[in-house]
C-alpha cells in the first residue's frame, strides 16, 4: 500500500489549518469554521486549489473525533451545577431550548425536505456551541460578569438536552414504522441513559477504584478503549456512538481522576476533533450551496432574532439588566459541533443530502457572526440601554476580572499545587489539604480554566470543541 501522496497532502492540510487558525485568532474567529474551510478547499468538489483528498481516507479517524468530542463533553459536565440548580436551569435554559427547537421544526417543515429532516434542523437551531462560548469567556475577560453563571448553567442543561435528543433522533432515524418497536427502542435508549447517569451520580468512588493506575500510558489506553467501546455499545443499543461516548465520559468525569483524564484526553480530542471538522468540510460541495442559500439565510435571521429576544427573557427570569441580557444572547448565538454531528448522523441514515451543505453554511455563518456579536455586545448594550456603570462599580468589576484571570493563569502555570489524584492506595485516612484545595476557586473559573489556551509553560491548546 502506497500512501505517500495522501500523507503529504494531509500534512499540508494541517499546516494550512495552523496558518489560517493563527490568522483567525487575530480577528476573533474560532477554529471550527477554519477546519471546515480547509476541508472544503481540499475536497474533490473544489477545483480552485491543487489539492484533492477523499473523505474515505480519514473516515475512521473522523469517527474517533466524533467520539472524543462527546467524551470530552461528558467529562466536563458539571453535575453539581445541574442537580443543584435544576429548577432554575429548567426554567431559563429549558424555555430557550424549547423556543429554538419549535422554531427550527417549523422552519424545517417550511423548507419541505421531510418531517425527519425538520427534526434534524430543529436540533441544529436548539443548542449552542459550548466550546466557542467557553473560549469567548476567557478571551473577552468576562469570567466575573453577573450573567456568566447563568450562561454556564444553560450550557450544562444543553448537554443534557443533547444526550436525550441524540437518543431520540437515533431511534427515529432507524426507519422502523411499528410504534411498538419504536417504543421498545426508546425504552432501551432511556434505560441506558438513566443507568449511566445514576452510575455517574453515585458510583464515582467505585469506578475510581476500578480504573486507578499510576501508569499514564496504560491509563490513556484504558479510557481510550472505554470511549470507543461505549461508542460501539451506544450504536448497538440504538442511541448512536456519540451518546455512548458522552455517557462513559460522564461516568469517568465523576471519578477522582477527572482532571488527570482531561489532561491526557485533550490532545486526543484536539487532533481527532480536527479530523472530524476537516472531514465534514471534505463532504461539502460548493455547487450545492445555491440550493440551501435561502433556507440558511432564513435560519440565521431566525436564530439571531429569537436568541436576542430570548436573552432578554433570560435576563428577566434571573434578575439581570437588559444590557446583561444582551450579553447572554450574544454568547448563546454561536452554533457549532452539535449541528455538524446531527448532519452527519442524518446523512448516514439516508436523509436528504442537502442537510450537509445546510449545516455547513449555517455553522460557518453563525460561528463568524456569534463571536463578532459577543465582542461588541457590551458596547451595543451601553448605547441601546443607556446603561453606564458607575465608576466605582466598573473599577470593582475590572479588578475582579483581573484577579480571576490571574488566578486562572496561576493555576495553569503551576503556581498552585494540584491535588494528588494518582494516589494508588486504599488508605482512607485524610491527607493534608493541597494548596489548590485551600484556595476558593469560583466554579466558573474552574470550568473555564480547563478550557484555557493561555496557559504558561505548558502545551497551548485550542478549546474549540
Amino acid at each position: 500500500m502506497h500512501i505517500g501522496e495522501e500523507l503529504v497532502t494531509l500534512g499540508i492540510l494541517f499546516v494550512i489549518s495552523y496558518i489560517l487558525g493563527r490568522l483567525g485568532k487575530r480577528i476573533g474567529l474560532p477554529a471550527i469554521p477554519i477546519y471546515m474551510l480547509v476541508g472544503l478547499i481540499a475536497s474533490p468538489h473544489f477545483h480552485l486549489f491543487p489539492l484533492s483528498f477523499e473523505s474515505a481516507d480519514v473516515e475512521l479517524i473522523a469517527v474517533f473525533g466524533l467520539i472524543f468530542l462527546l467524551f470530552s463533553l461528558g467529562l466536563e459536565f458539571d453535575q453539581d451545577e445541574f442537580y443543584g440548580n435544576a429548577g432554575k436551569l429548567l426554567i431559563s435554559g429549558g424555555t430557550r431550548v424549547a423556543i429554538n427547537m419549535v422554531a427550527g421544526f417549523v422552519l424545517g417543515m417550511w423548507i419541505g425536505w421531510g418531517t425527519r429532516e425538520a427534526l434534524i434542523i430543529a436540533g441544529m437551531t436548539a443548542a449552542s456551541s459550548s466550546a466557542i462560548i467557553t473560549k469567548l469567556f476567557i478571551e473577552l475577560r468576562r469570567l466575573a460578569n453577573r450573567e456568566t453563571p447563568v450562561i454556564l448553567g444553560i450550557m450544562v442543561l444543553e448537554d443534557v438536552f443533547i444526550a436525550i435528543y441524540l437518543a431520540i433522533v437515533a431511534v427515529i432515524l432507524g426507519g422502523d414504522a411499528d410504534p411498538w418497536i419504536i417504543a421498545g427502542e426508546l425504552a432501551v435508549s432511556f434505560t441506558f441513559l438513566i443507568v449511566m447517569f445514576v452510575v455517574a451520580r453515585f458510583g464515582g468512588r467505585v469506578v475510581s477504584r476500578l480504573i486507578r493506575t499510576k501508569d499514564d500510558e496504560l491509563f490513556t489506553i484504558l479510557f481510550f478503549g472505554l470511549a470507543v467501546a461505549f461508542g460501539g455499545i451506544g450504536e448497538l443499543l440504538g442511541v448512536s456512538d456519540a451518546i455512548g461516548a458522552f455517557l462513559i465520559g460522564l461516568v469517568l468525569g465523576a471519578t477522582r481522576f477527572r482532571s488527570r483524564i482531561e489532561n491526557l484526553a485533550l490532545p486526543l480530542r484536539d487532533v481527532f476533533g480536527a479530523f472530524f471538522f476537516l472531514n465534514f468540510g471534505l463532504a461539502l460541495d460548493p455547487s450545492t450551496f445555491g440550493s440551501v442559500l435561502v433556507p440558511v439565510a432564513v435560519a440565521v435571521v431566525m436564530t439571531l432574532v429569537i436568541n436576542t429576544a430570548g436573552g432578554q427573557l433570560i435576563a428577566w427570569q434571573n434578575k439581570l439588566s437588559p444590557a446583561e441580557g444582551l450579553n447572554v444572547s450574544a454568547m448563546l448565538q454561536n452554533r457549532g459541533e452539535f449541528a455538524l454531528i446531527l448532519a452527519t448522523l442524518a446523512v448516514s441514515a439516508g436523509l436528504d443530502e442537502r442537510l450537509t451543505p445546510f449545516a455547513g453554511l449555517y455553522v460557518l455563518t453563525m460561528a463568524i457572526i456569534g463571536p463578532v456579536l459577543a465582542v461588541n455586545s457590551e458596547k451595543i448594550g451601553a448605547r441601546i440601554f443607556r446603561s453606564k456603570k458607575p465608576i466605582a462599580r466598573q473599577a470593582s468589576h475590572d479588578r475582579m476580572a483581573d484577579e480571576n484571570i490571574a488566578l486562572v493563569e496561576a493555576v495553569m502555570a503551576g503556581a498552585l499545587v494540584p491535588a494528588d489524584e494518582d494516589d494508588d492506595t486504599d488508605d482512607e485516612t485524610p491527607t493534608p489539604t493541597p494548596v489548590r484545595d485551600r484556595v476558593e476557586v469560583d466554579p466558573v473559573i474552574e470550568q473555564a480554566m480547563l478550557q484555557s489556551d493561555e496557559q504558561q509553560g505548558a502545551r497551548t491548546r485550542d478549546p474549540e470543541y
